[in-house]
């Protein structure tokens, strides 16, 4: 259990640290023109490496659809606003609010789902939500300081949680993480077609040439979208999701550390209360409380 706890910990630093990188990326290519090729590069990298652990096939007709129907919410619109949002905010605020992901998922599948939310569940997505507001309110502008960017983040962290009822609904016949590379794919084709659409400088992409560039932009497709995700969705069938969603805590801790040492953006006292707020949120909204007291009293 110690290489899977290891794993997700290296999981974790890389998620923290792709917030920077996406700040980095997206000050110097058009946000919809990096994001249809960083997720075009992370989908076939998944594919290649389905190839070789011997699960890739292609998917049958009715299957596409199912692909499609997930990569609309799941790819498309999610890593599309996450990019613009990050364009135009902080990457403090923007690991913060990513932060909220696993209340989110919680609210969504309590909503859509008709899961039914313990009382330390909910008081975990209000002591997050708490954060969140800390974080992008504190300050003598009030609701003037919170930026567009901030808003967009959250609302890409919302249609990824309302992405996961429809995979949890629609179930699909073939294997997840196979799925995710098709996903990936298919919607960075229509990221890309959105993005000559509204006159995304193509240009730009050439400025990915230079080293420095180029090897942010591989450690966000490959290891961080690609590596990471397969990584911790092989770490929650093995670990379980409740001792997995810890680590979730991490993401933001690294998230900060990154913006602040790579970014050299100053960490205010609000963005260290709201981090504290969130990390105690996630702590009880994503079970974690619930899965230690049930183990608390199975030793007793």
């Amino acid at each position: 259990m110690m290489k899977i706890y290891i794993l997700l910990l290296l999981v974790m630093i890389m998620w923290g640290f792709n917030v920077s990188a996406l700040k980095v990326l997206v000050d110097a290519v058009d946000p919809m023109l990096l994001t249809a090729f960083r997720i075009l590069t992370a989908g076939i990298a998944v594919l290649v490496i389905c190839f070789v652990m011997g699960i890739f096939r292609l998917p049958q007709k009715h299957e596409w659809l199912v692909i499609l129907y997930i990569a609309v919410f799941n790819v498309i619109l999610h890593h599309s606003l996450v990019a613009i949002g990050i364009d135009r905010t902080t990457g403090l605020n923007a690991g913060l609010i990513l932060g909220m992901m696993p209340l989110v998922n919680m609210m969504m599948a309590a909503i859509f789902l008709r899961q039914r939310v313990q009382l330390l569940r909910f008081a975990g997505f209000v002591l997050g939500f708490i954060g969140i507001v800390i974080t992008t309110l504190t300050g003598t502008d009030g609701l003037a300081a919170v930026s567009l960017g901030d808003l967009i983040v959250f609302l890409g962290v919302v249609v990824q949680g309302f992405s996961f009822v429809l995979i949890s609904k629609l179930k699909p016949t073939f294997d997840p993480r196979l799925a995710t590379g098709y996903m990936l794919v298919l919607g960075s084709i229509f990221i890309f077609l959105f993005s000559l659409a509204f006159g995304s400088p193509i240009k730009e992409i050439t400025n990915l040439f230079d080293w420095k560039l180029g090897s942010i932009f591989l450690f966000s497709a490959v290891l961080a979208s690609a590596f990471g995700h397969m990584t911790y969705n092989y770490a929650i069938k093995k670990a379980g999701a409740a001792e997995s969603a810890i680590f979730i805590n991490l993401n933001t801790l690294f998230a900060i550390i990154g913006a602040s040492f790579f970014l050299n953006e100053e960490i205010a006292v609000n963005h260290v209360i709201g981090f504290i707020f969130i990390l105690c949120g996630v702590f009880l909204g994503a079970g974690t409380a619930e899965h230690f007291m049930r183990k608390g009293r199975n030793l007793d």
